[in-house]
């Protein structure tokens, strides 16, 4: 079971990346904290120190259209800011 899916990189977890060492990632739905935590010092080599976790349900649009009723829904997926310990760093730009 892959704990980790995708790092989360937009203009707000880059930032709090380089402000508070955190940073975001999808996960898998049903792993717990501890998972995490492990699943992401393994991954990187790094001390995690804390995680928070955030359960995104699916949300569904109905739209209409002239060829009738088009329904249509996201995705699920649960996301984990992990906050890593100071002076210690992810780098996702580089591929090393």
């Amino acid at each position: 079971m892959s704990i980790i899916i995708k790092p989360i990189i937009t203009e707000k977890i880059t930032k709090d990346g380089e402000i508070f060492n955190r940073f975001g990632f999808v996960v898998d739905k049903k792993a717990n904290k501890i998972q995490i935590k492990n699943a992401v010092q393994a991954a990187y080599g790094i001390t995690v120190v804390e995680v928070n976790t955030m359960n995104y349900r699916a949300d569904r649009s109905v739209k209409y259209t002239k060829s009738g009723l088009i329904k249509g829904k996201t995705n699920a997926y649960k996301k984990a800011i992990v906050q890593v310990q100071e002076g210690e760093t992810i780098d996702f730009y580089n591929n090393i």
